[in-house]
């Protein structure tokens, strides 16, 4: 990623390491993290929710841990490490949980999605066998309108099976929905 500057007045700059990519960015020292990463950097997969920290589409992680983008200023992750969404995937090859919410069809609009994955991944990397009211706990902050979230859980579960190295496949029931 190139050095970005911001369109007006006084700037600050950091240099952070976004992605796996060290970055220098200038913006407006009142900036949160969420707007630098999309207006300054283009990292649009982070979305703009409703901006007061109750809805989760803004996660992402910083030096590995969720948080808020929408609340932390940028001036604060000088030196941090930020993975958005854009950073799970290795070249072509989907990271398991975006794998795992396209095989269940986990993501109905996909705007929250983003949050989700970033969330998961966070639970996943701290607890490599998360029960579902663990998963339900980790992912609490964040909000779907569109589902009742049970794709979703399953989702966290059938990649963190998968990243276990299990031979782990979407069950019917988990594709097509509870049967009666």
């Amino acid at each position: 990623m190139a050095s970005r500057k911001a369109k007006s007045g006084t700037n600050a700059q950091i240099t952070l390491v976004v992605n796996g990519e060290p970055v220098e960015v200038a913006f407006a020292p009142h900036k949160t993290l969420l707007e630098v990463l999309r207006e300054e950097l283009g990292l649009t997969g982070t979305k703009h929710g409703c901006e007061l920290g109750e809805c989760g589409t803004c996660t992402v992680l910083l030096d590995g841990m969720p948080v808020l983008s929408c609340l932390v200023l940028a001036l604060a992750c000088a030196g941090k490490h930020v993975e958005t969404v854009e950073g799970m995937a290795e070249g072509p090859e989907l990271h398991p949980l975006q794998q795992a919410f396209a095989d269940l069809g986990a993501a109905q609009c996909g705007y929250c999605t983003p949050g989700f994955l970033l969330a998961a991944e966070a639970l996943i990397e701290a607890n490599p066998k998360p029960t579902r009211d663990e998963i339900k706990e980790a992912l609490a902050g964040n909000l779907c309108r569109c589902t009742g979230y049970l794709k979703i859980y399953e989702a966290v579960e059938l990649a963190a099976a998968r990243m276990r190295g299990e031979e782990a496949r979407p069950t019917e029931e988990s594709i097509y929905g509870r049967r009666a």
